[in-house]
């Protein structure tokens, strides 16, 4: 007979979330400040897309891969809280250094660290709350997790605009020189970052796998078979298509950037050649198991990986391009050196602060009125409001109006960090909960290596002195999200899990 969990108190839902208010420190200190960072080291705003490809290739990498081994780990701290700690002390070193690099390309390669440590911690969170939690406490669960984020992100997001409005420090540095309320506000979120994962290890107590055996009547996966891998002629396309991207960039002279992404797809469909031939032969490897799971994904979670892409597409416009825009169209600057830009950059933190301080507060409701008219309905109009708020951006030129634009992404941001998880932890088998989280954050990573990769060329080439027209595409992609989450609700097992 299959056992149920023991419902957790309010300290028990707080421990097993905390670390991840430190986590979102960092992640929003970086979401905030590395594009100022960037120009203030001499990026050029068109290159900006291209050096914040640290975020979605290292997610790629290492989220399945934490994913399966987590999946796989048994020790004296459990089963997940080893990466928590492992990440937590890695970022804390990226945050430290980040603001002190001093040349542009040492900030890039201290980006890749700073994301992919946080990618280490983050993703076994999200597996966290489904071993740990019933079913009927996961959609709460994951609305505490969002309380945290947002509390962390309100936090990190306006440490810059408090060190400067209210300590009284100057925000403006130099030519070439990082601000010092910029370095501060990084050195109390790697402060803030290590504290509270500490506290999560330290206060928690993770299910053996036996118990969670217990808890789970769903078969252990072990070796995959040559059924679950894509085909030879599926590999054969994306790596086609991989190839023809990569020739029209040389052939003729696209924009360098898409190499990535041309590259990037030559690569993914010769594994899946090479992974098909190894099963066929009976081969038992990660690259084997991991792309015979991300093809054996379940139908719900493939249909929430389409919202997530969508809605992250969005959400990665606005961490790359929130400081250009604003500083541009709300303070008339483009110069990172002149004190009208700085303010507009500290404006873009508070404006951070907001949407983040707004998904905090909705997460409370979130579980209650999910209840009543369903979670993929209240997703879909959280969505909407968030489309709303990014299309708002680019019409809006009083700054003071961009708050209410960010209450409709706070909805958005809120329902995308609670909704999408609390489903899909119901769809999956607790053995394979770690891999498949790790795989459906491919669907947001990838949207960020396309934003990455085709952004900055749209705006070179369609768009070259109206940067805010990306906020009108992002309003779109947010709207497009909401349709899909409506087309899910005829899904049985989405509607049951949600």
């Amino acid at each position: 007979m299959t056992k149920t969990k023991p419902l957790l108190g309010f300290w028990g839902l707080w421990n097993i979330s905390f670390g991840f208010f430190g986590i979102q420190v960092g992640f929003a200190l970086q979401g905030a400040n590395v594009s100022r960072i960037f120009q203030t080291l001499g990026a050029p705003v068109d290159d900006l897309a291209i050096l914040w490809i640290a975020g979605p290739v290292t997610g790629l990498l290492v989220q399945p891969l934490i994913g399966h081994y987590s999946d796989r780990t048994w020790g004296r701290l459990g089963r997940r809280r080893p990466y928590f700690l492992a990440g937590a002390i890695l970022s804390t070193l990226a945050l430290v250094a980040m603001p002190n690099a001093g040349v542009l390309w040492i900030a890039a390669g201290l980006l890749w660290v700073l994301d992919a440590s946080i990618n280490v911690s983050m993703e076994p969170f999200r597996a966290f709350v489904g071993d740990m939690l019933d079913e009927r406490q996961r959609t709460r669960g994951y609305a505490f997790q969002t309380i945290f984020i947002g509390a962390g992100a309100v936090l990190a997001s306006t440490a810059p605009w408090f060190l400067t409005r209210v300590v009284g420090l100057s925000n403006v540095a130099a030519p070439g020189e990082i601000p010092i309320t910029v370095r501060y506000a990084f050195y109390l979120g790697a402060a803030m970052l290590l504290f509270t994962v500490l506290w999560t290890v330290l206060t928690s107590r993770e299910y053996s796998p036996d118990e969670m055996a217990a808890f789970d009547n769903t078969p252990r996966q072990t070796v995959p078979h040559a059924s679950a891998a894509p085909s030879v002629r599926q590999g054969a396309i994306w790596a086609v298509t991989g190839a023809v991207i990569v020739a029209g960039v040389a052939l003729l002279g696209l924009d360098k950037p898409l190499y990535i992404l041309g590259f990037g797809l030559l690569a993914f469909g010769s594994a899946q050649i090479v992974n098909r031939w190894r099963l066929a032969a009976n081969a038992d490897r990660l690259l084997n198991h991991i792309l015979s799971d991300l093809n054996a994904m379940p139908p719900t979670m493939r249909r929430l990986a389409v919202i997530q892409f969508l809605s992250w597409f969005a959400m990665f416009i606005l961490f790359i391009y929130a400081t250009p825009v604003v500083a541009a169209y709300q303070f008339g600057a483009t110069d990172p050196a002149t004190q009208a830009y700085n303010d507009g950059a500290d404006w873009v933190g508070l404006l951070f602060g907001v949407y983040n301080g707004v998904a905090a507060l909705w997460a409370f409701a979130i579980p209650a009125i999910a209840a009543r008219i369903g979670a993929l309905r209240l997703h879909a109009i959280n969505l909407v409001a968030g489309g709303l708020g990014f299309a708002s951006v680019a019409l809006i030129r009083d700054p003071h109006l961009l708050l209410l634009s960010m209450v409709g992404v706070g909805m958005a941001w809120s329902s995308i960090l609670t909704v999408p998880y609390s489903i899909l932890c119901g769809s999956l088998p607790s053995t394979k909960l770690g891999v498949y989280m790790g795989l459906f954050n491919i669907f947001i990573v990838l949207p960020q290596l396309v934003v990455s990769t085709v952004m900055g060329s749209l705006a070179r080439h369609l768009y070259p002195h109206a940067q805010g027209t990306a906020f009108l595409i992002a309003g779109a992609f947010m709207a497009a999200a909401a349709v899909a989450s409506l087309r899910l609700e005829r899904d049985p097992v989405a509607r049951a899990a949600a």
